[in-house]
């Protein structure tokens, strides 16, 4: 498949101003994303997952390497990139129609376009009836379907996910991951999906990349050989096969524990 994001042994660095030294959250990252493959990143906590994330969007700059997204080395934000983050960033004083368009509207797309694209992911995300309501009005779950709503309307080309479900409860996060699959399934972004939980990265990821303790480097990339068409918790749970997915998983994020003599923050 054709490389849609490549990360060249990618670097970075921060200034602490608690300890007033720098920190290298990643240290010569290498990975490519293929057209249309949805990733997900796990590791350990503090191991520069959504650092990765925001060098990839252009909201940072690496300190060595390069990220290129359909050969284009990444500079800046651009609308080729668009971001789900984990808080709900929607607009709390416009509509789910209106932050849904809110992209298309800065871009300048005519009104009769933006309305329809509008409807069509209002329909997609299952919002249908909740057009007019206001952020304040919605359940967690829903606001979320409006900020996913409102990146894919914007027609990015790759979908960077940071722990878009956290802050939801449990039951709420399965359905939304779900339908995220089902999305993904009729979208066909290359999607890009930072997690803590194993599970949730299993039932939604083609592949699922782990990186090491900080400095964040690429540990192990495991391939997922289970169709999208079957990721559905109520044939998952019972799957042997995701079983053994989610030991061998879990056995490489605690050899970076059991490395430093540090007790494992990771979700199953």
């Amino acid at each position: 498949m054709q490389p849609k994001i490549v990360i060249d042994h990618v670097s970075h660095e921060y200034f602490n101003p608690a300890t007033w030294q720098r920190v290298r959250a990643l240290d010569g990252v290498t990975l490519t994303v293929p057209e249309g493959e949805f990733c997900c990143l796990v590791g350990p906590s503090g191991c520069g997952k959504s650092t990765l994330l925001y060098l990839i969007a252009g909201l940072l700059r690496p300190t060595g390497g390069r990220i290129l997204v359909d050969g284009r080395e990444v500079t800046r934000p651009g609308r080729d990139r668009g971001m789900v983050f984990q808080e709900f960033a929607i607009l709390p004083w416009r509509t789910v129609a209106a932050n849904i368009g809110h992209g298309l509207e800065i871009a300048g797309v005519p009104r009769r376009q933006r309305e329809e694209v509008v409807r069509r992911y209002v329909d997609l995300m299952g919002l249908a009836g909740f057009e007019h309501k206001y952020p304040y009005e919605l359940s967690g779950g829903m606001r979320q379907r409006v900020a996913v709503a409102r990146t894919l309307a914007a027609n990015p080309e790759v979908v960077l996910m940071d722990e878009p479900f956290a802050a939801l409860d449990a039951q709420t996060r399965s359905v939304m991951q779900e339908e995220l699959v089902r999305v993904a399934l009729h979208e066909r972004k290359t999607i890009l999906f930072v997690t803590h939980s194993v599970d949730e990265a299993l039932i939604l990821g083609d592949r699922v990349v782990v990186l090491t303790h900080r400095p964040g480097r690429v540990k192990a990339s495991v391939d997922v050989a289970i169709p999208r068409e079957e990721r559905r918790w109520d044939r998952l749970a019972a799957e042997a096969q995701f079983a053994r997915y989610r030991q061998e998983i879990l056995r490489l994020i605690r050899e970076e524990f059991d490395a430093r003599g540090t007790e494992a923050v990771v979700q199953v």
